[in-house]
């Protein structure tokens, strides 16, 4: 087994090389000078398991091509197997067509992917479970559940607790924390009566003078989040906390998050974090490098990975 790190999240491939004990492989990332990437592996992966891990975050093409690359500069290297293992894969979210004439990007993404040669795709959390299905090859879609359920139970222990799904399109992922941690659910059931007007946002499910903890896979402008942690407190949430997979967190974000009713947002290191954030009070950082280690483990070894959430 061979592990390989891309530009666009090093810290966490290196939390996952000293995980497993496996240093990892010398790879040539560089641009030329009209920014072209260009990739050289520095080592033989002749007949080799390689799992290339980066993460398709900001600046997203860039990372994307790097990964496209990488992917056929293993290929041509004779890698017996190609795992390209994408902790946050970027373009989940553009997986249904919106409107007349637009794209699903994701299902553009997943087909580069398989054309460049990867073999299976390791991600985690993907914004719509059905992605897996525009791959044709195997994907493992990690849920995050096992990272944040010994956080909560120890830093709420005592506390009545309810799990918020800040929209109704992440209840699945909202519930499968609430079973684990044998608490309430509550929903936020948002909505934009028209353009320019600002969303309604209704919570059903009963969250007076308990502890709430909204989950969700993806906080970009923070928005929802913080309007959603408003109209918990309007309805006597006692705190408000967050527990978000993939923490963008672009433009202002960090600054919204701050100012806003949610007592914490914590977040994992699927995407690498910028200086606002490592500065900031009321975000946190978990590391998902454990999940991965161990999940790239199960592969090389040919063993179950679903074992690894029971």
């Amino acid at each position: 087994m061979k592990l390989i790190a891309g530009n666009s999240n090093r810290p966490l491939a290196e939390a996952v090389s000293a995980y497993l004990n496996k240093p990892l492989s010398e790879a040539n990332i560089r641009r030329f000078s009209d920014m072209e990437v260009f990739v050289e592996i520095m080592e033989n992966v002749r007949g080799e398991d390689v799992f290339l891990i980066q993460s398709t975050s900001y600046p997203a093409n860039d990372n994307l091509m790097e990964l496209l690359i990488a992917i056929d500069a293993l290929r041509r290297g004779s890698a017996r197997r190609i795992t390209a293992v994408i902790p946050y894969f970027g373009y989940a979210r553009q997986d249904r067509k919106t409107g007349g004439r637009t794209p699903i990007s994701a299902k553009l993404v997943a087909n580069l992917i398989t054309a460049a040669g990867a073999d299976r795709v390791l991600t985690m959390e993907l914004h719509a479970g059905q992605i897996q299905g525009f791959f044709d090859i195997p994907v493992d879609n990690l849920i995050v559940a096992p990272v944040y359920q010994p956080h909560v139970e120890q830093k709420f222990a005592g506390e009545e607790l309810v799990i918020v799904s800040p929209d109704v399109g992440g209840v699945v992922r909202a519930r499968s924390l609430a079973k684990r941690l044998h608490c309430d659910l509550a929903i936020i059931d948002k909505r934009r009566e028209k353009a320019g007007v600002s969303e309604v946002m209704n919570v059903i499910g009963n969250v007076k003078d308990k502890v709430c903890i909204m989950v969700d896979d993806i906080a970009d402008s923070g928005g929802t989040l913080c309007n959603a942690a408003g109209a918990l407190k309007e309805q006597g949430a006692k705190e408000v906390h967050s527990y978000v997979v993939h923490g963008v967190l672009s433009g202002g974000a960090v600054a919204r998050i701050s100012a806003s009713p949610m007592e914490k947002m914590v977040i994992t290191d699927s995407i690498a974090a910028t200086e606002a954030v490592r500065v900031s009070h009321n975000i946190e950082q978990l590391t998902i490098a454990p999940l991965l280690g161990e999940a790239i483990r199960s592969i090389a070894e040919e063993r179950s990975i679903s074992a690894l959430f029971k």
